[in-house]
């Protein structure tokens, strides 16, 4: 197998390793195949890859999409962040549950979030390069979010200082004072 998954707390986010092949070159690695993917229970098809470019100290989230949701998978090719998954899925058994992970150019970790989680990430390094694909297209009029600094969700985010937030994003609600019909629902899967 050339990819490794790794559970977290929140048992649809899972951490994936992939092989790294490294010798005195440098190294490569495959950041997506299909079929790889698909048998560790992973979406077979992305339909859009995006690229984000942050400094030191920003942070971007916690957004989410509810009409057209998506799923989304990260990996950073140059620096670090802290990325966050919450579980914001009304009727879950982990809702308000929140897991974390740092993603780096040098640990090359993927992180898979599924759709109805919030998420957002917070950049450790200088400059960091985001890659994530995501399960269905950007539709600008379904954007959502949650306040990063919800006291209940209680995020241990590693600032440094205040962090650079987007205007849309510091008007953003704790989880607890958004409308149930503004939040995803949790579906049971048989």
């Amino acid at each position: 197998m050339s990819i490794k998954i790794i559970p977290t707390e929140l048992r649809e986010v899972v951490i994936i390793e992939p092989k790294v092949f490294q010798d005195p070159r440098g190294f490569f690695l495959e950041t997506y195949h299909a079929g790889k993917y698909g048998e560790n229970g992973l979406p077979g098809e992305f339909v859009q890859d995006n690229h984000s470019h942050s400094s030191r100290g920003i942070l971007r989230g916690l957004h989410y999409q509810l009409k057209q949701p998506q799923g989304k998978m990260l990996y950073v090719v140059s620096g670090e962040i802290f990325d966050v998954a919450v579980d914001i899925r009304t009727g879950s058994p982990t809702f308000g549950r929140w897991v974390g992970v740092t993603l780096s150019a040098q640990n090359k970790r993927q992180l898979y979030i599924p759709e109805g989680f919030a998420h957002g990430f917070y950049v450790c390094s200088e400059r960091a390069d985001v890659i994530y694909k995501c399960t269905d297209f950007y539709a600008p009029g379904d954007e959502y979010g949650v306040a990063w600094w919800d006291p209940e969700i209680n995020i241990a985010w590693p600032l440094e200082g205040e962090p650079l937030v987007s205007a849309k994003d510091r008007q953003l609600l704790p989880l607890s004072q958004i409308p149930p019909e503004r939040l995803p629902e949790y579906e049971v899967k048989g």
